[in-house]
């Protein structure tokens, strides 16, 4: 009886380990995203910030290894945040790093219908559930793209970056 009561409280600790995957190209990795990393951890037990790398654009070891190695500089202290990167479904790298969560932010409407179709996509094809957080007011018109035009134009980008994350990777 002793040995069932244990497997059964081993399988409700692994379950009650909220698991959620941060999925994006983080090129580069905002404040907005730090944002969202930062609030779901209220939510979440541990969050897997997901570099997701195009299979359709060639992309050396160098270029992964150059957008992640800041995000793992910006969490090397937290225990609750993993980094790693993926190529495929989404929905597959979840399963293969146990979590039973996607979190994903919006700045506007636009946002909101492509997460909406996303996340019902997901659920569908693989039974993960998305959560989707509002982007803070004052990150609404932060994004990756936005800075990496800015920066190509000479401006400072500073303001939108984590302290760790000011050197940009190429496209």
């Amino acid at each position: 009886m002793q040995k069932v009561t244990q497997s059964i409280n081993q399988t409700n600790q692994r379950h009650s380990e909220r698991r959620a995957m941060f999925p994006g190209s983080f090129n580069p990795f905002t404040i907005g995203h730090l944002s969202l990393v930062e609030r779901g951890l209220d939510i979440f037990d541990t969050i897997v910030i997901a570099v997701g790398i195009s299979s359709s654009k060639q992309v050396t070891e160098a270029d992964i290894i150059e957008r992640i190695n800041p995000i793992q500089q910006l969490f090397h202290d937290n225990k609750r945040i993993e980094v790693t990167h993926y190529t495929g479904l989404t929905v597959d790298a979840a399963r293969d790093n146990k979590c039973q969560f996607l979190l994903r932010g919006v700045r506007n409407s636009i946002d909101m219908e492509y997460e909406k179709t996303l996340a019902d996509i997901n659920r569908r094809i693989a039974g993960i559930e998305t959560v989707i957080l509002l982007t803070l007011p004052e990150h609404s018109s932060i994004s990756s793209s936005m800075v990496r035009e800015l920066k190509h134009y000479g401006h400072d980008v500073d303001e939108f970056l984590p302290h760790t994350t000011h050197d940009i990777p190429k496209d």
